[in-house]
């Protein structure tokens, strides 16, 4: 059963990163509840995936605080920070593309109960089974999307990253990531979410916040996108 969502399941307070000398983030911070859907939104450099990939340790120099579950991860490597409950799924997929489909699905180790099966990810991605035995070089991209999403949803992680997962996808594929991530959200999973499409994100995601130079600059709820959406044009310069 999921937490009640008024719960905070992640809390990022203060959040500084760098990518060497290149401060990105300046004090980020931002709350996401327990099966909640929460999306960043903001312009190309904003600080969107660097926060993501900061929460998950991906780059080594950050302070601030990150809470999950109220346990401090900031000063955790990524690979403990992965055990605690939290999985990454990167713009660029990261499929390995000698490995076959189901090599890629079985790659990361579990690290909790409640992960996915198999056959529950192929109710969700029923083009993954027909592509089992198929190299990842010979996937599309919004196979390889669904591989990505399909791959952490096995290791019992509870709290998902997802960056940019409707980027470069034909329309009937971004329905169905828009579907899976609904379907994720009723069974309890918690997801932060890097998104352009914001009118795409309003049907799935419960709240957003407006990134700008590398801090919150906004925030409001899906059902207020609508009274937003010239500050939204604005922020997004769209």
């Amino acid at each position: 059963m999921a937490e009640p969502a008024s719960r905070p399941s992640l809390v990022v307070e203060g959040l500084h990163a760098w990518y060497g000398e290149s401060h990105i983030l300046h004090g980020a911070g931002f709350e996401v509840g327990f099966g909640e859907v929460v999306t960043l939104l903001g312009r190309n450099g904003a600080g969107k995936t660097t926060t993501l990939k900061s929460i998950m340790g991906i780059l080594s120099k950050r302070k601030g605080s990150v809470r999950y579950g109220g346990r401090e991860l900031i000063n955790l490597p990524s690979d403990q920070i992965a055990r605690a409950g939290l999985a990454f799924c990167p713009e660029e997929r990261g499929v390995f593309a000698s490995l076959t489909v189901k090599e890629n699905l079985m790659l990361p180790p579990r690290i909790a109960a409640g992960g996915l099966s198999v056959e529950e990810i192929f109710t969700l991605f029923p083009n993954l089974k027909e592509r089992l035995t198929s190299q990842g070089t010979k996937l599309s991209g919004g196979e390889q999307q669904m591989l990505a999403i399909g791959r952490i949803l096995r290791t019992g992680a509870k709290l998902l990253l997802l960056d940019e997962p409707t980027e470069g996808l034909a329309p009937v594929i971004i329905q169905q990531i828009g579907r899976t991530i609904r379907r994720l959200k009723e069974a309890g999973f918690t997801i932060l979410l890097v998104e352009q499409n914001f009118r795409w994100a309003s049907g799935v995601a419960d709240r957003f916040y407006v990134m700008e130079h590398g801090k919150i600059i906004d925030q409001f709820e899906s059902a207020d996108i609508g009274a937003n959406m010239g500050k939204l044009h604005q922020y997004l310069g769209v």
